[in-house]
């Protein structure tokens, strides 16, 4: 019940006005060194969607890149998590203020936030509403915009407070759902859309809890697409999936040849795709009203399946086996 209203009223997410705690002088930097996992780390790659020129590298893993530190000598370094406590990006967070590179928080409480006060580095504290990480990308995608993008993006990214209309889609998730029951959803994007792929397969996973897979064009074209070109031997290993192609009329003109023509392939094998077209009338308002297909998607999914959409037991158990 809670994730449906969280659903409903993401547009009151963008209302949001981030502020910078310990806020130093001004400072230009030439690239960014975003760090997060799962649901914490999609705004550095929707900020990428917003503006294919940012200089943006996602880690997800413990420590640094293994890259040299001349590199990054010009880098913001951004140590993203949502409870404040997941340990890959505190110890990301450590190694980096060790050696010496710029770096800011967002959180929303937890052991990072008092490690950027105990060590007066630049912070947002987002609101601790109880979504989850995955239904909050409104709050962490205006929090990095502020340091990533500048009052500008920020000011963009606040519009869709009175631009979007998430309840409107409500009934277009619940047919897609309905179309995916006993399925295993495999998403596909072009390349500058991986991002939204990538989300929407997390939300099947973490909301819906069935197994899903992404990929992108035009990669896919020279490998994995072979996999499903069965024979009646392999035809079981095929049966369940299910297609969805996140279409673009923005994407490379190849690109949408290729996804027009893969489509038709797949539809002479049997399989079942379905083409999620991109609507919007900016690249904010195409990345959410994408994001907020999703969530309908695979709410409507889990109550199918009588899943949880809210907790994701076995990964709270998973932490508990490694402390």
């Amino acid at each position: 019940m809670y994730m449906k209203q969280d659903i409903t009223h993401i547009s009151e997410q963008f209302e949001f006005k981030p502020f910078v705690e310990n806020e130093s002088a001004a400072t230009s930097y030439e690239s960014f060194v975003v760090c997060g996992m799962g649901g914490s780390h999609l705004s550095a790659g929707l900020m990428k969607i917003y503006n294919p020129e940012l200089n943006i590298y996602i880690h997800r893993d413990y420590g640094l890149p293994t890259i040299s530190k001349e590199r990054f000598s010009k880098s913001l370094f951004v140590a993203s998590s949502y409870s404040g406590n997941t340990e890959e990006v505190i110890d990301f967070a450590n190694e980096a203020c060790k050696a010496g590179y710029a770096l800011a928080i967002i959180s929303t409480g937890g052991a990072l936030i008092e490690f950027a006060k105990e060590h007066s580095l630049p912070f947002i504290l987002m609101p601790k509403t109880g979504a989850q990480p995955r239904n909050a990308l409104g709050f962490s995608f205006v929090s990095l915009a502020k340091f990533i993008g500048g009052d500008k993006a920020v000011g963009e990214i606040q519009e869709l407070a009175q631009k979007l209309q998430p309840g409107e889609i409500e009934n277009q998730g619940k047919r897609l759902a309905a179309s995916l029951k006993n399925k295993v959803p495999i998403i596909y994007s072009s390349r500058a859309n991986q991002a939204l792929a990538y989300s929407w397969k997390i939300k099947f996973n973490e909301t819906t809890k069935i197994p899903a897979f992404h990929n992108i064009f035009p990669e896919l074209n020279h490998n994995e697409m072979t996999g499903f070109d069965f024979i009646s031997s392999t035809k079981d290993l095929s049966a369940k999936f299910h297609f969805i192609f996140l279409k673009d009329t923005h994407d490379h003109p190849k690109v949408l040849a290729r996804m027009d023509v893969l489509k038709g392939q797949y539809e002479d094998r049997g399989f079942l795709v379905e083409v999620v077209d991109m609507v919007g009338q900016n690249k904010f308002e195409k990345i959410y009203n994408t994001i907020a297909l999703a969530d309908w998607t695979v709410y409507a999914l889990a109550e199918k399946y009588g899943t949880d959409p809210e907790q994701v037991p076995m990964i709270e158990e998973f932490k508990k086996l490694i402390s």
